[in-house]
Formats: C-alpha cells, sequence, structure tokens
C-alpha cells in the first residue's frame, strides 16, 4: 500500500514500537527526533500490527551508458559484431532496487533520438521509474568491454566525451520534486568525475537531498580514466558532508579521499584487522553513519574471491567469504552490492544481516551477463542463508 504523508501520523502508533525493536541500532533511521517511514508497507493480515514489507522510496543519479561486447570471449580486434548492453553504475543500482520491489527513480540526461531511447526502455522494462530523466544533448556515452579470462583481464574503453549528462546544468532537474517523499539517495564517484557540470548537478541533488531528509549514500567508485587521485579528492571531499552511507574498497579510499588502509590487498591480505583505523578515521572526519568496503581477491580473470566489512561507529563485522569460480561477468558487481546494501540497511535488523544480504547479491551477480542483477529477494536471501550448491530450483 502506497501510504501520504497525512497517513504516517494515524499509523505512527502501529509501527514505532516494530521500528525501535527493529532499527534501534540505526538512529538516522528511526529515532526519537527523526522518524523515517518509507512510502511502501504491506502489513499481515492477521495481525496489524506487524510489518512484512518494508519498501522505500529510492533516487539514484548518474550516466547510463550503452555498452559493446564482444560475444563470449572475444578480443575487440576479433570481433565482427557487438551486443548492445544498457548499463551505469547508478543505473545497475536501481534495477537491483527495482528488482527487490521499492520505488527505485533514475535521475539522468539523455538524448531525445531513438539511441537515448534505448537506454530509457532498458530502465523501464524492469520497473525503474523514468519521469526524471531530462531529455536534450547529443550523446549517450558508450563504452566496449572486452571479457577476460583466465590469466587475461578484461578490458573497458570509454567514448563517453560530450554525453547528455555530461553536459547537463541543474536546470535540467526540478531537484525538489525529485526528492519530494524520497527516502534514499544513491550516488557514486564516476557521476562527479564525467565533467565539472555534472559534477555540480549532482551537488546541487545533493543539497536538496538533504533538504528533503534524505538518507544520502555513496559508492566512492574510482575510474582513473576519468580523472586523477587529485582532482577526485578536491571534488569528493567536499561532497562527503552530504553522506550517510558510505561505500568503496581500499582503493577507493585512498584515491578519493585519501585514506590509506594497512592492508596489501595485491598479496591477497584482506583480514578486517587492516580497515578498521581507516573507518574509524573517515566515519570521525565526515561524520558517516556506516563505512563499507567490498574485499575482493583477484586470483584470475574469472575467479575471485568475495566479501565485505562494515562499520557504524561501534562495532566492525566481516561478512561470509565467497569464492567464485568461475565469473560469468564482473561488470555491474560493485553496483549489485550497493543495491544489496542499501536494501538490507532499510529491510534487516542488524548491520551483519544487511551485509550478508549485500555480499551475496553481488556474488549472484558475478554469474549473470550483463550490467544488470537479475535476481530477487528469495535468491539473495537462500544464498546468504547458505544455500549455494546451484542446484535445479523445481
Amino acid at each position: 500500500m502506497f501510504l501520504k504523508k497525512h497517513a504516517k501520523v494515524r499509523l505512527f502508533r502501529h509501527i514505532k514500537i516494530h521500528l525501535q525493536q527493529n532499527f534501534a541500532q540505526r538512529p538516522f533511521f528511526a529515532n526519537e527526533s527523526v522518524f523515517f517511514l518509507p512510502k511502501r508497507i504491506t502489513f499481515a493480515k492477521k495481525n496489524p500490527n506487524y510489518i512484512i514489507n518494508y519498501m522505500a522510496k529510492i533516487v539514484t543519479m548518474g550516466e547510463i551508458m550503452l555498452r559493446l561486447s564482444p560475444e563470449g570471449n572475444y578480443r575487440f580486434v576479433q570481433a565482427e559484431k557487438f551486443n548492445i548492453i544498457p548499463g551505469g553504475g547508478e543505473a545497475n543500482v536501481g534495477i537491483s532496487l527495482a528488482n527487490y520491489g521499492h520505488e527505485s527513480v533514475f535521475v539522468s540526461k539523455l538524448p531525445t533520438h531513438e539511441i537515448g531511447q534505448i537506454a530509457v526502455n532498458a530502465l523501464r522494462k524492469y520497473g525503474v521509474c523514468t519521469d526524471f530523466i531530462a531529455r536534450g544533448g547529443e550523446r549517450v556515452g558508450l563504452y566496449y568491454a572486452e571479457t577476460g579470462a583466465s590469466m587475461r583481464p578484461s578490458k573497458v574503453i570509454y567514448d563517453r566525451a560530450h554525453s547528455s549528462i555530461a553536459e547537463a546544468k541543474p536546470e535540467d532537474f526540478d531537484f525538489d520534486k525529485i526528492f519530494e517523499g524520497a527516502d534514499w539517495f544513491h550516488w557514486s564517484g564516476i557521476t562527479p568525475a564525467i565533467s565539472d557540470a555534472s559534477a555540480e548537478c549532482l551537488k546541487q541533488a545533493c543539497i536538496a537531498a538533504k533538504k528533503h531528509g534524505v538518507t544520502v549514500s555513496c559508492d566512492l567508485n574510482f575510474r582513473k580514466k576519468l580523472w586523477t587521485s587529485e582532482k577526485a579528492i578536491s571534488i569528493m571531499r567536499p561532497l562527503m558532508q552530504y553522506v550517510d552511507v558510505c561505500i568503496g574498497n581500499e582503493e577507493d579510499a585512498e584515491l578519493c579521499l585519501g585514506f590509506k588502509p594497512d592492508a596489501d590487498v595485491e598479496a591477497g591480505v584482506t583480514d578486517a584487522a587492516g580497515y578498521e583505523g581507516i573507518f574509524k578515521a573517515m566515519a570521525k572526519k565526515f561524520n558517516f553513519k556506516y563505512v563499507v568496503s567490498t574485499l575482493r581477491e583477484s586470483f584470475s580473470a574469472t575467479h575471485n574471491g568475495w566479501k565485505a566489512l562494515i562499520y557504524d561507529g561501534k562495532e566492525f563485522y566481516q561478512s561470509k567469504r565467497y569464492d567464485i569460480n568461475p565469473i560469468i561477468d564482473r561488470v555491474g558487481g560493485g553496483d549489485s552490492f550497493s543495491g544489496g546494501l542499501i536494501h538490507g540497511l532499510l529491510t534487516k535488523p542488524t548491520q551483519g544481516e544487511a551485509l550478508e544480504f549485500a555480499v551475496a547479491a553481488s556474488a549472484l551477480k558475478h554469474t549473470i551477463p550483463g550490467d544488470f542483477n537479475h535476481v530477487s529477494v528469495a535468491e539473495v536471501e537462500a544464498l546468504a542463508g547458505g544455500n549455494a550448491n546451484g542446484r535445479v530450483q523445481r
């Protein structure tokens, strides 16, 4: 059921106890001064005081591109044709959240021509709201992706200069309308890296989100082909004042924010102890509610170890580790983690359970071709609960 603002007061008595019991560890979601209530709630029929579905309106903002990939493991120079696969960081997150039943809204700018419409249609196909995608400009960003194997790494070549979102202006978006009734806003470091114009649009979006009391998450997501570490630090550090949940890996933390963990990931050292110091420092510096890092062990292009770590300002929690072999498609793995984490923090009673959902969701994404994570809540929870045998479900 969808609840308008005036309905919150009438329902407060029904759900206050539930929220206090299940979300007490997240004061920025449910405390006495800031009462967090998503717009979509389902109550149990036999007990109207019990919530069985806890859904939210979630806004993501960034660039959706068209990925051009050779079939299978063909190299670029071998290819005679390319598959067109829509995707992009925040769009991928939005797809995941729509799959989990949330009201997912994607904000961007795309051309009015048919190539731009390909991207819009891809989002609509999976239930993402495209009402706030501005139309205009000349280009859809492209990237070419070659899938590696064994010791040969995957390769990405960008062709995204002067895309519509790169030349967008803040006045292209009605941010007050976009964030009306919203619960969560997610963005990644790719968006401000695209151009100074897109960075300014993102800043205005963050300001509007906080004005409307929206929780903000950021996946640092450093891309060396888009900007230098010096430029990233100069843009990203000021934006952290708007962020509640910071997501990244060891490289992102160093190159975007200047924090270096005491861990040698290249040598396969991913113990949580190496991250505790910078997690505490980052949380103190930027007043993050949560600091989260994925921990990837890369043995080859098709064989990775995968786990994550979360810190809520009081306690650290490290997830179980997944041995992913073979990897079908790594692209979108981090985005699927972000989508899973957002869903987990909104619906799970502890940060540990939220993190386990995120890691399981991302592990599954590594088995799916394309950028989008086509999994359901039930499938993710089955894996998080220990069912990884891969047997046919009948």
